[in-house]
């Protein structure tokens, strides 16, 4: 029992003991020393977690470990503890496996860079954050997870910190994710007030006895379980790049490589759908909540997709489309279909990280460029490249059988099952982004390798395949991108499947998976199609019909058209014109200026010592010397004092000597101006 104990502990704390030692002593263990460590250890715990994986999911040993008592006050108990079941054990699996090759990829990628110990040791640590919040069972303990990835994508995007722009990305995704990281505390202060617990099991077990509980919030009278969801929603939509909170993640990109594919495929933005699955026994209870996330969640797959077409770097065009595979798994979930919507998340992790590490290699071998017009003829110059790209972009686009398709077509088909309102403008919504991403990926393909050469001649001449720890980790990726999907369908989200057993909690009137069958052949087949025909009018167009597509750019409607979706949606206009300049304007000249330079500082500690220092210099100046001078003072004062003491007899309780303090005030200013 101790060997299993510690078997569960070291697949978290191999991470942190890897992050600690490259980051203090990455000096003396050198590039290679630091990087052979590091990798090493994210590969055992890759290892410890397939154990987990097969213990937990296949035997069915559901295992929880509590370490040590963090905090105990009154009703506030919080534990370290680390619950292991069948969700746990997926993310588990995915992020160990995802990081530990971003990290022996990252062994060639940055070997130029004179940082690497310290690039090393922050992914390590971004690492074991993410194992934290996966397998805490607690929602302070994951909040602790929560936040240190945060911490990390601010470390690691900004790792570069001699450029601006990377300086700008770190301090938006860090701002853009505190909006929803205050909200997910409001909602957990919230658990904790009306629970008097924050531990998953007993929220669970709690939730069914408070679900028509009114409370007064902000002076309206709203449901509990309803109020909880909404923040707890914000808080995931702000770690999962949905709408509205969308715009830090596409400039995550000028951090490098490896970086972008660690946050978009395994870390960070899957965290908002983990919370939602993992909450799973809230949501049941606040249906009403469940359309409206349904419905951000399909808004963000629509709107990311149309913003892809116009991407000219190759970075944010893959950036765009996690952003809207990110919408497809959350509304998923809103649709109570969090098995699929996890389901698409591990799929997704796969062929995701698969695109970014290949755009790192193409990157790589042109020099650092990434616009995708200065690239073209390169299907020949890197046709191992070109084959990953191929293999991820049908995969992303749900070619039929490849790892993409097994996912993204089940929840179309469980949207439109659903026969809602919501169900219906999810399916909608969804096929005709599916129609966009085939269209925005065959465009990367047709600009990155099938046109003409349109580079530097210094510069494409040159470009290769080098066999070397790119090339590996390429193709290690593609393995699960092709099959991965077609092996654990069966097994997640198959008829009749218990493996998500108590991890996910879908009452029996929302469960819906048996219906998908008899949605109507067209219904079904309509994504497939529509993504077959997006990515046949892309490649005709980029490859043969140029300069049809050019006339269609350069038309009146075309101009407006193109610059809606190249300035994507005006988002970052409204909130930089009409949020951050009134909140500058406001914290300048109303909050520093005004009350705290003016109000605080005068009525503060500031004013008073100003105060203090006059009268005292006036007491000083009557100082005269002369003895009468101290006689008439002190007659003057007796006086004062038998005056309020007969008036205090005379009038008894009705007199209040603190009548005197203005006036003695008064006097001690008309004093100190003449």
């Amino acid at each position: 029992m101790f060997i299993k104990l510690k078997m569960y502990l070291l697949i978290v704390f191999l991470t942190l003991a890897s992050s600690l030692t490259v980051g203090f002593f990455g000096r003396f263990f050198g590039f290679y020393g630091s990087a052979l460590l590091a990798t090493s250890c994210l590969m055992v715990a890759f290892l410890i977690s397939l154990l987990l994986f097969y213990e937990v999911a296949f035997v069915g040993c559901f295992s929880y470990v509590k370490l040590i008592s963090w905090m105990t006050s009154e009703t506030l108990n919080v534990d370290w503890g680390f619950m292991f079941d069948s969700l746990t054990v997926v993310m588990c699996c995915v992020v160990t496996f995802i990081s530990s090759l971003v990290h022996l990829y990252s062994t060639e990628y940055m070997s130029h860079d004179p940082h690497l110990p310290r690039f090393m040791s922050y992914l390590s640590l971004f690492t074991f954050f993410m194992l934290i919040l996966v397998t805490a069972d607690n929602f302070i303990q994951m909040f602790v997870g929560w936040e240190g990835v945060g911490l990390c994508s601010y470390l690691l995007i900004n790792f570069w910190f001699t450029r601006i722009q990377a300086n700008k990305a770190a301090i938006k995704a860090m701002l853009m994710n505190r909006i929803g990281d205050f909200s997910l505390l409001i909602g957990m202060i919230l658990i904790f007030i009306y629970y008097k617990a924050l531990d998953y099991a007993s929220v669970a077990v709690l939730t069914p006895f408070l679900k028509t509980d009114v409370i007064s919030f902000l002076t309206f009278k709203v449901n509990l379980i309803v109020i909880i969801g909404i923040f707890l929603f914000i808080g995931a939509v702000g770690k999962s790049a949905q709408l509205g909170l969308h715009t830090w993640l596409p400039d995550a990109m000028e951090g490098p490589t490896p970086v972008s594919a660690l946050i978009h495929a395994a870390t960070m933005v899957t965290a908002g759908v983990f919370l939602l699955a993992r909450s799973s026994f809230i949501y049941e209870y606040s249906s009403h909540i469940l359309g409206y996330i349904s419905i951000a969640g399909a808004l963000t797959a629509f709107c990311a997709s149309t913003i892809g077409l116009v991407q000219n770097d190759l970075k944010r065009v893959i950036a765009y489309s996690t952003c809207s595979q990110l919408g497809y798994m959350v509304f998923a979930c809103g649709l109570s279909n969090y098995s699929v919507g996890v389901f698409h998340l591990s799929n997704h992790a796969f062929f995701k990280a698969l695109l970014f590490l290949s755009a790192g290699s193409i990157i790589h071998a042109v020099n650092d460029e990434q616009d995708m017009r200065k690239m073209g003829g390169l299907k020949n110059l890197l046709p191992f490249t070109y084959s990953m790209v191929v293999v991820g972009s049908l995969a992303l686009i749900g070619f039929p059988f490849l790892t993409g398709f097994y996912s993204k077509d089940l929840i179309l088909e469980l949207a439109f099952s659903k026969f809602s309102y919501f169900g219906y403008f999810s399916y909608f919504l969804g096929t005709f982004g599916a129609f966009l991403t085939a269209f925005y990926s065959t465009r990367l393909l047709c600009l990155t390798f099938l046109t003409e050469p349109a580079g530097h001649k210094s510069i494409i001449p040159f470009a290769a395949d080098v066999p070397n720890a790119i090339t590996l980790v390429l193709g290690i990726l593609a393995i699960p991108s092709i099959f991965i999907g077609f092996y654990t369908k069966d097994m997640i989200v198959g008829f009749g499947t218990e493996f998500f057993g108590t991890a996910i909690y879908v009452p029996l009137n929302n469960t819906n998976i048996f219906d998908s069958e008899f949605v109507p052949l067209f219904y079904k087949l309509l994504p497939v199609n529509l993504s077959l025909l997006g990515a046949t009018l892309s490649f005709i167009l980029y490859s043969f019909q140029y300069k049809t597509l050019f006339a269609i750019k350069t038309s009146y409607f075309g101009k407006k058209i193109y610059n809606f979706f190249n300035r994507k949606w005006f988002f970052d206009k409204i909130y930089n014109e009409y949020f951050g300049q009134f909140f500058f304007k406001f914290g300048y000249s109303v909050s520093y200026k005004f009350i705290d330079r003016g109000i605080f500082e005068l009525l503060g500690p500031t004013g008073l010592s100003f105060s203090a220092v006059g009268v005292g210099s006036e007491f000083y100046r009557k100082q005269t010397g002369y003895m009468y001078h101290y006689t008439y003072s002190i007659l003057v004062s007796l006086t004062g004092l038998l005056l309020v003491r007969e008036l205090s007899l005379v009038f008894g309780s009705s007199f209040d000597f603190r009548f005197f303090i203005p006036f003695i005030a008064l006097s001690l200013l008309l004093a100190r101006s003449k």
